[in-house]
């Protein structure tokens, strides 16, 4: 029986039918040095023979696995659905259109062995087009950096190194696999580090992203912002939105008297602003409610966390 791999290579791809064959050469030529290993490539849903291919390499290695998805579900789930399957003990995430090295790979190995829990690489000198890749990409990484205050240069960059304990704590959806490190980091309580990568041309095939993911891309950071924000105190979030919508009922019942006692309103419209303000005052007392809850089912956690905290300790050990 073959012993569990240490170290587990996730590659999703969509439609890259001529990288797959030399992506999964020039991965296994690295990481043979290594150590033990698996790489899984995952079929976003591909149209061409990626799939295919895929399959021929992995009946020819048993240490090449493939997962086939339905459809193209985006990098976030094709991600998460390798971290789900990958049994060793240091994951590694790179692109599937040979534009990471893979010889990046030791390097990224070593650092995490110096107590890191997950290394990302930033991308010097990219071979992206500047104007519609590598401008917008840094404004990006300056706004995420800005919003979340976690201080990572290169959010975009695929190529990452993880101890498998870390993904576990984490659960990724929507486009969130650009964020990672500010995931793993707020919310995993994960030690992350850069350290700087080759970024190679693309060879075949046809970029999968543009700017028509930006307002995904914003919609995802105002999530993230929020859980950073607010995931230790749940209350506070929900609390301040209820004191908010309290004021707009006073303020709706104050109009309602000043009509009242104006006898200007027509006798329809007199229910119009009571009706209102106990609408907002309802809504108040529901983000409250929602609030408490928050706070209780948090307060669980906690308590069995700190309950599960010995038996980790002493596994590590």
């Amino acid at each position: 029986m073959r012993q569990r791999p240490k170290y587990s290579i996730v590659v999703p791809m969509f439609n890259e039918a001529d990288n797959v064959v030399p992506l999964v050469r020039a991965v296994r030529d690295t990481i043979d040095r290594i150590g033990e290993w698996e790489l899984l490539v995952i079929d976003d849903g591909s149209t061409d023979a990626t799939g295919t291919l895929a399959d021929a390499l992995a009946a020819a290695d048993p240490r090449v696995h493939v997962l086939h998805l339905a459809r193209n579900y985006g990098q976030t789930p094709a991600l998460q659905a390798g971290f789900d399957r990958a049994s060793g003990d240091v994951v590694i995430t790179m692109d599937g259109d040979l534009q990471n090295d893979p010889e990046d790979i030791p390097r990224l190995i070593a650092k995490l062995d110096e107590g890191y829990d997950l290394v990302t690489g930033y991308r010097v000198r990219r071979k992206d087009n500047f104007i519609l890749r590598t401008v917008p990409s840094r404004i990006a990484n300056r706004i995420i950096r800005w919003i979340t205050g976690v201080s990572i240069r290169d959010t975009g960059c695929s190529l990452k190194a993880f101890r498998k304990v870390i993904l576990d704590r984490m659960h990724l959806y929507s486009d969130m696999h650009r964020f990672i490190p500010v995931v793993a980091a707020t919310t995993a309580g994960a030690r992350v580090v850069e350290i700087p990568v080759r970024h190679r041309p693309r060879l075949y095939g046809d970029s999968k992203y543009g700017l028509s993911r930006v307002w995904k891309v914003l919609v995802d950071l105002m999530v993230i912002a929020m859980i950073r924000s607010f995931r230790e105190r749940p209350l506070v979030l929900f609390a301040g939105w209820s004191i908010a919508t309290a004021m707009l009922g006073i303020v709706s019942f104050g109009i309602a008297a000043i009509v009242y006692l104006s006898g200007g309103a027509p006798p329809e419209n007199t229910l119009v602003w009571p009706g209102t303000g106990l609408v907002w005052m309802g809504l108040a007392v529901y983000l409250l409610m929602l609030g408490l809850i928050a706070e209780a089912a948090l307060a669980g956690t906690r308590r069995q966390s700190s309950e599960l905290l010995p038996v980790v300790h002493e596994a590590q050990l």
